[in-house]
């Protein structure tokens, strides 16, 4: 009979020494770190995957030089590589893709 009492205090010690506390967990893990992305920001507004092209638009004032190498992003993630070309009107510029596959809506940037 000591031996099921016993058994069943160690127990209950067990299961009481368990934290269930979220906080005590969240307090160990490291802490998130979001840099914001500086630079020429534009968006892909035409893609031809045939002839391996994207139209580009900027905002005024700051359309990438000619020959200059971006990096194209999807929700975050690099996707592609391009390479802007001597074609423009306006705000919108021609690149052409150099690695990788485009969506119109991805973002590009320098970095």
């Amino acid at each position: 009979m000591k031996w099921v009492w016993l058994a069943t205090l160690a127990a209950l010690v067990l299961t009481g020494c368990h934290s269930r506390n979220p906080k005590s967990t969240a307090s160990t893990a490291s802490p998130l770190i979001v840099n914001p992305a500086t630079g020429i920001h534009g968006h892909i507004v035409r893609v031809n995957s045939s002839t391996r092209y994207v139209i580009v638009q900027y905002p005024f004032g700051s359309v990438p030089a000619v020959d200059r190498r971006l990096n194209v992003y999807r929700n975050g993630l690099k996707v592609a590589e391009i390479k802007i070309n001597d074609f423009r009107r306006d705000t919108n510029i021609v690149a052409d893709i150099v690695a990788g596959e485009c969506q119109v809506g991805d973002e590009v940037r320098e970095n």
